[in-house]
């Protein structure tokens, strides 16, 4: 059966893509939940006004990030936790502090945006990826201070 994909979906294709499913995959799963449309000639058409009308937002929507971007390479963030003997941090600084940090600033950010592994949990300076868009990616510089 052939069908139209509305969302990407792993390891079957993205957005617009035509590809061929087992029947009771495509009955089952995919139209319900409106993941895909059957492959008719009318929806082909539908598809195509939407594939160019999300190109037109795609580029719209990363020249912002790229701005953004461009505006938070400059921003230094600087948060301040007690420390114990050998300068080692009681705590850590999270994606959720430089988040908040990042507000105070005048920039709302997402926290899940910041690409953070793991917890800063050293004095100094860190920069801290900020996927703004699937293409743009910014550093934010993040300096860590002793609490006096």
């Amino acid at each position: 059966m052939e069908i139209i994909l509305r969302e990407r979906i792993d390891n079957l294709g993205v957005r617009g893509d035509v590809v061929k499913v087992s029947p009771g995959y495509a009955r089952n799963y995919l139209l319900p939940k409106k993941l895909a449309v059957l492959a008719t000639p009318a929806n082909m058409k539908q598809i195509e006004q939407e594939k160019a009308a999300a190109v037109r937002r795609e580029a719209i929507e990363r020249k912002d990030a790229e701005a953004l971007a461009q505006q938070l390479s400059q921003v230094v963030v600087q948060a301040t936790r007690k420390v114990g003997e050998n300068d080692v941090l009681y705590g850590s600084v999270t994606a959720l502090d430089i988040a908040e940090l990042l507000a105070a600033q005048g920039f709302t950010i997402d926290r899940r945006k910041l690409d953070l592994p793991e917890s800063i949990k050293s004095l100094g300076q860190h920069d801290v990826p900020l996927k703004l868009h699937r293409e743009v990616t910014a550093f934010i510089k993040v300096e860590v201070l002793k609490e006096e």
